[in-house]
């Protein structure tokens, strides 16, 4: 098989129109866009996306669970720093206010993923962030206590996310660290190479590895 006609069976395999992919390669290369889409992909605020690398939406990664039909939303009314090569999985939404900030390094988003960030959110390089996660920085109401609302989240280098993943205003997740599925996240976890699970999550084991 040629190059070509792999090329074409794996576009079709992950559910992406060969027809659309050559069209979007086109506009990238006219128009010097570092973005790629799925033709089911919607961004909203493209002018506020800044990529030093390359951002992939609802294309480049393929899970038996997602459909051609699965929409992706981006609407980046804030900024959106990508600062090495990152992909948004399909079916995802993120939506980034006015005042926000989110910026990336390496890695992938999985399907059906939903960021809200009215603050920020930093993530660090080599993150893998698993499908149905939830990021959070802003609660939107208030209980009476004269608390803050909002708060940053940090994700350090090599942080592995898994599935059904919930983290909320102020978090911190360090370096090299990994987050056990269906965990809730409100706290800082400042330590390196840990292993924080459920909710809400605390350090279940020391000094860990894993591979990307």
């Amino acid at each position: 098989m040629s190059r070509l006609a792999q090329r074409i069976a794996g576009l079709r395999a992950e559910g992406t129109s060969p027809a659309w992919y050559c069209f979007d390669a086109l506009y990238r290369k006219i128009t010097g866009s570092r973005i790629a889409t799925h033709q089911r992909a919607r961004i909203i605020g493209r002018r506020n996306i800044q990529v030093l690398g390359r951002l992939r939406v609802g294309v480049g990664i393929a899970f038996g669970f997602q459909t051609a039909s699965d929409a992706t939303l981006l609407n980046i009314r804030g900024k959106f720093f990508v600062n090495g090569d990152f992909t948004v999985g399909r079916g995802s939404r993120i939506d980034i206010g006015p005042a926000g900030q989110i910026s990336v390094g390496s890695g992938y988003a999985a399907p059906f993923c939903r960021f809200v960030i009215m603050h920020g959110l930093e993530i660090g390089d080599h993150c893998a962030i698993s499908w149905q996660c939830e990021i959070l920085d802003e609660d939107f109401h208030k209980l009476g206590t004269g608390r803050p609302t909002g708060a940053r989240i940090t994700i350090g280098k090599h942080v592995w996310i898994g599935s059904g993943v919930k983290i909320l205003k102020g978090a911190s997740i360090a370096d090299h660290s990994v987050v056990a599925a269906n965990s809730l996240v409100v706290d800082r976890f400042d330590e390196p190479n840990v292993l924080i699970g459920g909710s809400p999550a605390r350090i279940l084991r020391r000094e860990i590895s894993w591979e990307l």
